[in-house]
């Protein structure tokens, strides 16, 4: 419900069977053991393998992801650069392999305004995942849209992050593993496999690891630390590129990803059931 109009958000349903051959297909990719078969319970974050929304070349825009303005909830701003900054999950009940699942989104917020590199506009999406009729993951998206880059403007000055961390893992990112993720999850965004685009058009250095693929980094290792999640949180700080080295970094409820050069790509706050 819009508390402004009074008038009810439209949604999107999709439907998945959750096939378990995609999610051990994503264990190869990140060098686990492939245990997941039917019945296995998904980790954390594992359900961005699903929901894929296949559309035709004609409704794709110039970065491989669905036109905005169109048939989908993200109306168009004029602005062609997109970014997944973060996201908030309540996880209620685990997801299993090979059972299906629907998945309802809303477009929560809408915002446009003017940033320090430009005009910007936030996005926020509201997805609820159910599974054998009961809800069992609350998530919500926030993307950010932008102009294109300024060949001229300064570089922004990316934020330091912590040293004071109690546990650490090191983690790279080939352009292989960007490949088969981005395949994994249906994801059409050239940033991260078309280098010529990401360079000339975005403005990148290279090839950008995908912020989800951070976060469900970040997903499983606060799992292996703490048990089982309740909620997680995270936000984008920085772009991370296929040719760098990052640490993932833990103390206490907080997780982030710190660059190669000391950079904040990434923090999150994980909160454990019980």
């Amino acid at each position: 419900m819009n508390a402004e109009t009074g008038t009810v958000a439209p949604a999107q349903k999709f439907t998945d069977l959750m096939d378990p051959a995609r999610a051990a297909a994503f264990q190869a990719a990140l060098g686990y053991k492939q245990d997941i078969g039917t019945g296995s319970v998904l980790p954390p974050f594992f359900h961005q393998l699903y929901f894929w929304t296949p559309l035709p070349p004609d409704g794709l825009g110039r970065d491989g992801h669905p036109k905005v303005g169109g048939a989908g909830l993200i109306p168009d701003m004029g602005l062609p650069r997109r970014m997944w900054a973060g996201g908030r999950l309540r996880f209620e009940y685990p997801l299993r392999a090979g059972s299906p699942a629907e998945k309802i989104s809303v477009l929560e917020k809408v915002e446009q305004k003017a940033g320090r590199t430009g005009s910007l506009g936030l996005v926020t999406l509201r997805h609820e995942l159910r599974q054998d009729g009961r809800l069992c993951l609350s998530e919500w998206h926030d993307l950010v849209y932008r102009e294109d880059p300024d060949p001229a403007a300064p570089k922004p000055v990316p934020p330091v992050a912590r040293t004071d961390e109690t546990e650490t893992r090191d983690v790279s990112f080939s352009s292989t593993l960007l490949f088969r993720y981005s395949a994994l999850t249906f994801n059409g965004h050239r940033i991260h496999y078309d280098l010529d685009y990401a360079r000339a058009v975005e403005g990148y250095e290279g090839l950008v690891v995908h912020g989800p693929l951070l976060a469900q980094h970040l997903m499983l290792l606060a799992e292996e630390l703490m048990g089982p999640l309740a909620e997680f949180s995270f936000r984008a700080s920085s772009p991370l590129m296929h040719f760098e080295s990052a640490v993932l970094c833990r103390k206490g409820l907080d997780l982030w990803v710190r660059g190669p050069d000391g950079r904040l790509c990434m923090s999150a706050v994980a909160a454990p059931k019980g």
